[in-house]
């Protein structure tokens, strides 16, 4: 089962006048690229949240936001009195001498300043910590399961393209048989433009035509095209992580298709070539979102 980068999970929990909510977002990406956005409260354990998350999701670039917020009457800021009342009778002194009365406004500004309002401390203690991991757990598994989903969107336009590319392939061989007796009369009006007819050596003008047909000849390519593709279905099967697998085998298969293209010296088996490479391009671009 193919599984996408492409994902969201979402998971709230509430403990103790709390509700913590975390969100996991990705995409795709060569690697693990990750992004956490936690709390002050929080940071302690930030290694281990990113370890959790590079174990279960493996690859993509993903954003982590944890927010939290306190539900109960708990006041957990505080004004810090002291350094409120020396603003104050600094401000106030300075007015007395310049003649100004402090406003009320000034008031509301000091508690602005710097070290007037302080936060207390606030700590996660370890049950709540286990709660905040199921809460992650949850989050993951609901992204793992919009990566499922993704992958399997994928997986089926994946065996789509394949199999037209299959289709393709078979729509050159009558081509194929027509394209030999066009290079056949073409050689032989050409040849006759520049030399007598009589003068014309029958046998070494079929050995020649013989190197060149077998030179353009495509057949190989076909073969190799149609085991490429099974090969790309059969790995669509497989555990683990197929993403970069896929493309490789997206390239072997642009490669047979190229070489058929190069060699193909008709226009019908050209069109055709066309075609397989836009259901090509599609799949490319679609693996690189695989896991």
């Amino acid at each position: 089962m193919l599984k996408s980068m492409t994902g969201f999970g979402k998971s709230t929990i509430n403990a103790e006048n709390k509700q913590i909510s975390i969100e996991i977002r990705s995409l795709n990406s060569k690697q693990l690229d990750l992004n956490i956005r936690v709390p002050s409260i929080f940071r302690e354990k930030e290694i281990e949240i990113k370890n959790l998350i590079s174990v279960e999701l493996i690859r993509g670039k993903v954003d982590v936001n944890i927010q939290y917020e306190n539900t109960g009457n708990t006041n957990q800021t505080k004004i810090n009195e002291i350094a409120f009342l020396n603003y104050f009778n600094q401000i106030k002194s300075i007015g007395q001498s310049i003649n100004i009365d402090i406003s009320e406004q000034s008031f509301h500004n000091i508690l602005n300043f710097p070290e007037v309002i302080k936060a207390e401390n606030i700590s996660i203690n370890e049950q709540e910590w286990k709660l905040v991991l199921k809460a992650f757990n949850e989050a993951i598994k609901s992204i793992n399961n919009f990566r499922y989903q993704e992958g399997n969107a994928i997986e089926d336009d994946f065996i789509k393209r394949i199999n037209t590319i299959l289709e393709l392939n078979l729509e050159i061989e009558p081509f194929e048989k027509q394209r030999i007796t066009k290079i056949k009369d073409k050689i032989k009006y050409n040849l006759e433009e520049i030399i007598l007819p009589k003068s014309i050596d029958t046998n070494r003008f079929e050995q020649e035509l013989i190197y060149y047909i077998e030179k353009i000849d495509i057949t190989e390519e076909k073969i190799r095209l149609i085991n490429h593709c099974n090969y790309f279905l059969e790995t669509l099967n497989t555990q683990g992580e197929q993403g970069k697998k896929l493309g490789f085998i997206a390239q072997e298969i642009g490669r047979e298709i190229n070489t058929m293209g190069s060699k193909a010296n008709d226009t019908d088996i050209q069109h055709i070539v066309i075609k397989m490479k836009d259901e090509l391009e599609k799949i490319k671009e679609q693996a690189l979102n695989i896991l």
